[in-house]
């Protein structure tokens, strides 16, 4: 088989809302020749949720959706078991979480456990969970930001691979803050994604790996 012929790796995307994250990464992938692209491929991008607006904007860059409705399934084990099932007819390399808003039973994480990424709106481990914007402001914090991290049973628990660093200002409120992170996000994501379809970033135990260097707690850093 010739270099050319090489499959590229498989990448599967699943959203809950607008997308924003997912169509950063698409375009990544459309400029994969750049120092910032992504060499490889999205298979399809799945929404629990049959209005959310991504799918719309997955179906207008030409890429395959499904939806899965959560509110179909009598229990969270039954939902997620019919999700891996449409998730492996993609036969996918990594797993993306991208504004999926759904808590994983541990089945699932096992399963995709070193291929499954998420992004969380806060510097990990600080503010696991919800309202990670406002919890800052209330703390006082002088930095907040977005991490990428590899998915397991601890929800938000996973090892770091990359961190945008956010400044908070002594104007900031919950909202605008929450738009500079989010600016961030679609920076970091495609980074961590590229990285992973290289091969370069990795899980090892309850480790991230980048070019098979344990990363620090935090992951990689970045400043915005």
């Amino acid at each position: 088989m010739q270099a050319s012929e090489v499959e590229k790796p498989r990448i599967v995307i699943l959203i809950s809302g607008t997308g924003s994250n997912m169509v950063a990464i698409a375009e990544a992938l459309q400029k994969e020749e750049s120092d910032s692209g992504i060499d490889a491929e999205i298979v399809g991008v799945i929404s629990n949720r049959p209005t959310a607006t991504g799918l719309e904007k997955a179906q207008a860059m030409g890429l395959h959706t499904d939806i899965i409705d959560h509110t179909l399934y009598a229990s969270r084990d039954e939902f997620d078991h019919a999700l891996i099932r449409m998730i492996e007819d993609l036969n996918p390399d990594v797993v993306v979480l991208a504004g999926f808003m759904r808590i994983l039973t541990a089945d699932f994480t096992r399963y995709y456990e070193g291929r499954l990424l998420n992004i969380h709106p806060s510097l990990l481990p600080k503010y696991q969970g919800l309202n990670t914007h406002q919890r800052a402001l209330d703390a006082g914090d002088d930095i907040h930001g977005v991490t990428v991290h590899f998915v397991t049973e601890e929800l938000d628990g996973g090892p770091n691979a990359i961190q945008a660093i956010v400044p908070i200002l002594d104007v900031d409120n919950a909202q605008n803050l929450q738009q500079r992170v989010h600016a961030q996000e679609h920076i970091i994501y495609p980074i961590a994604v590229k990285w992973f379809c290289e091969g370069r970033l990795t899980m090892k135990g309850n480790e991230a790996l980048l070019d098979n260097k344990v990363l620090p707690a935090t992951g990689i850093q970045l400043q915005s």
